[in-house]
């Protein structure tokens, strides 16, 4: 027994090589990957177009200015120093992947990695006039730029505001509604807060005629009722013609007036990914296994959005969490090449839906589709859940897995 255990042992040690991985992308998928590859004793070098962790689900309080810019980011090279991997500012210009070379915006090249993890993100479709429409998940300077536009609303002394979101029919889990959701229902909340909600028309639109159906057919009839208690109007079920600037017109000949659009553009292929060698499915998401890995391409893995999500489940969607289940894996399959793990199973919907004044918990998985409101605990859980993630990342308190 002493013998096989023994044996096993040096196996395991063997196969346990430290590599030198170079991991393109700051976000969700590229921190996580960097942090777990660092646990498992491999150099790492992370590329991130900026220079710090930008936490989206909890930039949805920046429109109503309870929280900035700073609150809801952390510097990556904080992260860095805290985790021990090196870090380059610089953007991706190019990836030859077969070959594991990647030229960045400066004209560096980065080559001889002995892995590299893609976790880059996704494009957006482009409609026109998108110029005329702000984003909660673009830029997060666009954050800023929905608050400033609300207090010039507000200072005029009210307003129309349209909140939205597209879908890409090729691929419905690149499509992102819940942000939308939750700042709609947050601004209603704050302008109710200053007593002026009574000065403002909102509308909420898409161009399915179920938006949000992938939360289950219980979770339609309970928005329903928030827009009807909210006094919030909608439009859905046409297509988006044009974005101008005073509003939205859509295929069946109407204009929804607006002063202030925010939309939520659905994802395709990134353009750096899309230019590259790497397979790619027709909505330009990069093929890989249910390992993360690019078959045919050794010691090439993506991550996150950048991924074409495997499954034939309509409801999946690419989330947060399903992307660091992803990074987590990669770290573990790189250090034990004969015990892979499939983020497969740990497809699901899971998030808190906040709505100013409390939440909604949502869960959707082949099993089960579940929305449960939480009024007031909720909104404190998903503020609870935010310093959790900022302090977690930066080794302050303990990681709890799956979170």
């Amino acid at each position: 027994m002493q013998t096989y255990l023994s044996y096993n042992l040096k196996l395991s040690l063997m196969e346990k090589k430290m590599a030198n991985v170079l991991v393109l992308g700051g976000g969700f998928a590229g921190v996580e990957a960097s942090i777990y590859l660092r646990k498992n004793g491999h150099r790492v070098t992370m590329v991130s177009d900026r220079g710090y962790f930008y936490i989206y689900p909890t930039s949805i309080w920046i429109p109503t200015g309870e929280m900035s810019r700073a609150d809801v980011s952390i510097p990556l090279n904080h992260l860095a120093s805290k985790h021990g991997f090196d870090l380059i500012i610089d953007g991706v210009s190019k990836i030859e992947a077969k070959a594991k070379k990647i030229t960045l915006d400066s004209g560096k090249v980065l080559e001889g990695f002995d892995e590299v993890v893609i976790a880059l993100g996704q494009g957006k479709l482009k409609l026109k006039g998108i110029e005329n429409t702000l984003s909660i998940c673009g830029k997060p300077e666009e954050a800023d730029e929905i608050y400033m536009k609300l207090q010039t609303l507000i200072a005029k002394g009210g307003g129309k505001l349209a909140f939205g979101f597209g879908g890409n029919p090729k691929d419905k889990s690149a499509v992102r509604g819940g942000p939308a959701f939750e700042v709609l229902f947050n601004v209603h909340n704050y302008l109710k807060k200053l007593g002026i909600r009574d000065k403002f028309e909102l509308t909420f639109f898409a161009p399915m005629a179920k938006p949000g159906e992938k939360m289950g057919e219980k979770a339609l009839v309970m928005m329903d009722k928030m827009f009807s208690m909210t006094n919030i109007k909608k439009k859905v079920g046409s297509k988006i013609v044009e974005f101008v600037s005073d509003g939205v017109i859509f295929e069946d000949g109407s204009k929804l007036e607006s002063d202030l659009t925010m939309f939520i553009s659905a994802g395709t292929g990134h353009d750096v990914l899309v230019a590259s060698d790497l397979p790619r499915c027709d909505t330009g998401f990069i093929m890989t296994n249910e390992y993360n890995e690019v078959e045919g391409m050794d010691g090439v893995w993506v991550i996150g959005d950048s991924a074409k999500l495997l499954g034939d489940n309509e409801w999946k969607a690419k989330q947060g969490h399903v992307a660091e289940v992803m990074a987590k894996n990669v770290a573990h399959n790189i250090s034990n090449p004969s015990d892979k793990k499939s983020y497969i199973e740990h497809l699901n919907i899971l998030c808190m839906m906040d709505i100013g004044n409390g939440a909604a918990f949502v869960y959707r998985s082949n099993s089960s589709a579940k929305m449960i409101p939480l009024p007031i605990i909720g909104h404190w859980l998903k503020l609870g859940w935010g310093w959790y993630c900022k302090n977690s990342k930066l080794n302050r308190i303990p990681r709890i897995y799956g979170m």
